[in-house]
């Protein structure tokens, strides 16, 4: 592309590069008038996205809505699919599907008589969250790899963080991340590239604040609230929520890590930051299509001291009695909704948590559940001031 945009001709370029004109022709009309650093250059599936032929999700609403009617109210008890299929013709329902691809649908739904396993569509990104499942809000996840080892015993730990929709990552390496260092690494990344609307974590100490205290959010909480960042925790031991930060741990081991022998942490951050910055221009087309984030407020100073307001997620996972477990309380949620999750929102203004319910199955569906006083004592945070120089 760059010979191409210098003035050489297609058949020249494909003649030095030994491949085919139409190959040429392709990646100049994929290009376009864009930065050659901006274009999205990796392959994809020469078919549509969605094949032609395939039935249409409110086909399939409307033919199990019919199966159900007749299954009730049909005089002759037929309601399989040439009973289905007379109903639609009836009714002059379009576009009418055909006896075979009703049958097909009876049979991908789990509705017919003899057991099945059923295939669930796998929610939306974010699915717990309503604003972010619609695209609507940006989530940041951020966490935390331990374990690694430089030759002579020098300890190493990696804080990663990676955008839901935009895929923004980006890796702090460290001999040690604290709280402290989390929260530099937080304010770092968004000063550069903007606010986001949630902020989620797991419940490591450094991201939670102290277990050992009720009613206790750390450092790195605070920061969030004070800058209008919701923080999320996700429920512990409970796979698929952190899904899009764990892969990218994976990657960041893969294709860092484990590819070359670094003599000293200098050279592991000087490798990381060179696949950071080889990242975000790779996705950097997914960056921009990604819901907006907020302005970095320059003015913006933080007083730990302070009291806290916003709100705080915790997703969790009811036990037998249905009740949910966090920031060293048990709530009485639903003695009917045992072992199901539910997302806890606590409203620092009004001093409530209000409960709601949580199915993949019904990622838009999420009824409140239930409503409780929960209210965070006006104490002083107790620690180290986070910045040696006065806060920032």
């Amino acid at each position: 592309m760059a010979a191409i945009r210098h003035g050489h001709s297609i058949r020249w370029v494909a003649r030095r590069f030994s491949v085919g004109r139409r190959t040429v022709e392709r990646w100049v009309l994929r290009a376009g008038d864009q930065r050659l650093d901006r274009v999205d250059w990796s392959d994809g599936p020469c078919g549509p996205h969605c094949p032609a032929n395939r039935v249409a999700a409110a086909v399939e609403v409307e033919i199990l809505r019919v199966r159900q009617k007749l299954e009730k109210q049909s005089d002759l008890g037929e309601f399989g699919e040439a009973a289905i299929h007379r109903e639609l013709l009836a009714g002059d329902y379009q576009p009418l599907p055909s006896v075979r691809t009703i049958g097909r649908v009876l049979l991908r739904r789990g509705v017919l008589d003899y057991r099945r396993r059923i295939r669930h569509p796998a929610p939306p990104r974010g699915w717990y969250l309503p604003r972010v499942a619609q695209g609507q809000a940006e989530l940041d996840s951020f966490d935390i790899v331990s374990g690694l080892v430089l030759k002579g015993g020098i300890d190493v730990e990696v804080l990663n963080t990676i955008s839901l929709h935009g895929g923004l990552v980006g890796s702090w390496v460290r001999h040690g991340i604290t709280a402290t260092e989390t929260v530099h690494a937080l304010i770092e990344h968004w000063r550069q590239f903007g606010l986001p609307s949630y902020a989620q974590f797991d419940n490591d100490s450094r991201f939670h604040g102290t277990h050992r205290w009720p009613n206790s959010l750390g450092r790195v909480a605070r920061v969030c609230l004070s800058l209008g960042v919701v923080p999320v925790f996700v429920p512990p031991r409970e796979p698929g929520f952190q899904a899009a930060i764990e892969s990218y741990n994976g990657r960041w081991q893969a294709k860092v890590w484990a590819r070359f022998q670094y003599p000293s942490l200098a050279a592991v951050q000087n490798q990381s930051a060179r696949y950071v910055s080889a990242n975000r221009q790779r996705f950097a087309l997914r960056q921009e299509a990604a819901p907006p984030r907020a302005v970095y407020p320059d003015s913006w100073r933080l007083t730990l001291h302070l009291p806290s307001h916003g709100r705080v997620i915790f997703l969790r996972r009811t036990d037998h009695k249905g009740r949910a477990a966090l920031l060293g309380h048990s709530f009485h949620v639903d003695p009917l909704w045992p072992h199901r999750l539910v997302r806890g929102e606590i409203d620092l203004h009004s001093n409530l948590i209000h409960f709601y319910a949580l199915r993949r199955r019904e990622p838009g569906h999420q009824p409140i559940l239930a409503a409780a006083p929960c209210q965070l004592p006006p104490k002083p945070f107790q620690g180290r001031p986070l910045f040696a120089d006065g806060p920032s």
